[in-house]
């Protein structure tokens, strides 16, 4: 199967992708390389699937996938999306680009619209003019806002987002499902739940907490440690899309005669933030100097999947406890900063 994957130097990009074609799948991956975090760490990520980054626009092989090729290109760069489907007969995209973070949204709302909505329609039409049949793309758990009905359901009301973020996400899935309705294009779209692991963004908890802990630093806690994360292992979402990718005859329609789904993608059991802190100290070996303090802007309280419509479809059963999957973050965080810091 040829694949599209966007976004395949970030987090969740990177482990798909490798994956997928590990399995050996031809993989196109598109990123933009934007500099919202440390481009060294995308850059990273892509050299451990043996690519080099070349120059925008040029089509690089990995030395050690030889089904996987790159390419440095925007979403929001409709030219270049035409030409890439132009020379590309796909099968199906992935779409795990956006621009990502609560707390950025607050200072440049902008880059919300360009990458998540502009880029998004891009994709969207690109995939209606070279014949795209389907289209997996990232949603996000934060539609939900601060809803007290839980776990949350997909059925669920998600009219009230707490912050831009959400609502582009939101956005996101009113906008696939009118390509499905419109053109015909399977759509699914995926609500992440707090995902972790090796390799993840380091504007996330994870990274923050254990950069701090181990520089000695005092951690933000906001609203005095009282909130709730579905963690979620890397492991387990792409076990989760490949799932997916795998069955294009599972073609769930959310609304009867539309081919459209939205799917919960979690672990299904919230861990407070202060548990999370804890595991954190006794595998980093140190304390946390903890600075507690309110609420963040466009903060929710907690986030709790029900994944039981992508068990029923797709056999869906994440299998990491947060005790593992932090055992192995952090063994991975360790030994990449002591090589970011010789390299320094």
């Amino acid at each position: 199967m040829k694949i599209l994957v966007t976004g395949n130097a970030g987090f969740i990009g990177y482990h798909l992708s490798r994956r997928l074609a590990e399995q050996g799948h031809d993989i196109i991956g598109i990123d933009s390389l934007n500099d919202y975090y440390d481009v060294r760490l995308k850059e990273a990520r892509l050299r451990e699937c043996g690519i080099e980054r070349g120059t925008y626009g040029e089509e690089i092989r990995s030395t050690t996938l030889p089904n996987y090729r790159f390419c440095q290109l925007d979403l929001c760069d409709k030219e270049g999306m035409e030409h890439l489907f132009a020379a590309h007969k796909f099968d199906l995209a992935v779409n795990l680009a956006a621009q990502a973070g609560v707390r950025y949204s607050l200072v440049n709302p902008q880059a919300y619209i360009a990458s998540n909505i502009d880029g998004f329609l891009n994709l969207l039409e690109a995939c209606r003019r070279h014949s795209c049949p389907r289209l997996i793309y990232a949603s996000s758990s934060s539609v939900y806002g601060n809803t007290r009905e839980v776990p949350f359901r997909e059925d669920a009301p998600v009219d009230h987002p707490v912050s831009l973020y959400a609502a582009t996400k939101k956005s996101n899935e009113l906008m696939a499902y009118t390509y499905s309705h419109l053109y015909g294009i399977q759509t699914v779209g995926l609500r992440f739940f707090t995902v972790y692991g090796p390799w993840g963004r380091p504007d996330m908890a994870p990274m923050l907490f254990a950069e701090s802990i181990t520089g000695g630093k005092p951690i933000r806690i906001f609203n005095h440690g009282n909130l709730s994360r579905d963690f979620t292992y890397i492991d387990d979402i792409t076990e989760g899309i490949a799932a997916i990718i795998a069955r294009p005859d599972l073609a769930r329609e959310d609304q009867p005669g539309i081919p459209a789904s939205v799917y919960n993608i979690g672990h299904g059991s919230p861990v407070p933030l202060m548990d999370f802190i804890t595991l954190l100290e006794q595998n980093l070996g140190r304390e946390a100097l903890k600075e507690y303090t309110g609420m963040q802007p466009g903060d929710v309280l907690l986030t709790y999947a029900d994944t039981s419509k992508l068990l029923a479809d797709y056999g869906y059963a994440p299998k990491t406890p947060l005790s593992e999957g932090i055992r192995q973050f952090t063994g991975w965080f360790l030994r990449y900063r002591d090589s970011s810091l010789q390299k320094k």
